[in-house]
C-alpha cells in the first residue's frame, strides 16, 4: 500500500474466536490497515464506526446476532459500509441472502491472500480478482 499522509483504511473485524481475531488483526495491521475488533454483532452495533474508508469483515457464526444480520442492521441505519462475510461451509440460502445484500463470502479456512484481495476490492483499491 503506498504511503500517504491520509489515515489508512479501517477494517472492522467481528469474530468471537479470540485466537483468529488476534491473528487476523496482527496480519492486517502488518498490511498497513487500522483494525478495530469486536467479539459479537451486538458489540459492533454499539460501536461508533467510521463513515468512510472502512470495510467490515464479519464472521457469520457469532453468538447471538449472526454476521449477515449485523450487516443488515447497520444498513437499516443507513450505514451502508462495504462488508465481507467469513464462514465455513455456507449453504445455498446464506449464499443467496449474501448475494442480495452485496456481501461477498470468504470461506474458512482463510488461505492464500483471498481475504486481503477481497478487502482491497471492497475498499476500491483494486479491481475484483
Amino acid at each position: 500500500m503506498p504511503a500517504t499522509s491520509a489515515q489508512p483504511p479501517t477494517l472492522v473485524l467481528v469474530d468471537d474466536d479470540v485466537a483468529l481475531r488476534s491473528a487476523l488483526k496482527f496480519a492486517l495491521e502488518l498490511d498497513g490497515y487500522r483494525v478495530q475488533t469486536f467479539a459479537s454483532g451486538e458489540a459492533l452495533l454499539e460501536a461508533d464506526l467510521p463513515a468512510r474508508n472502512v470495510c467490515l469483515v464479519v464472521d457469520e457464526n457469532l453468538p447471538g446476532m449472526g454476521g449477515l444480520d449485523s450487516v443488515g442492521a447497520l444498513r437499516a441505519r443507513s450505514q451502508d459500509l462495504p462488508a465481507l462475510l467469513i464462514t465455513s461451509h455456507p449453504g445455498p440460502g446464506l449464499r443467496r441472502r449474501a448475494g442480495r445484500m452485496r456481501v461477498p463470502i470468504i470461506e474458512k479456512p482463510l488461505i492464500d491472500d483471498l481475504l486481503i484481495r477481497n478487502i482491497r476490492w471492497a475498499l476500491g483499491q483494486t479491481p475484483r480478482a
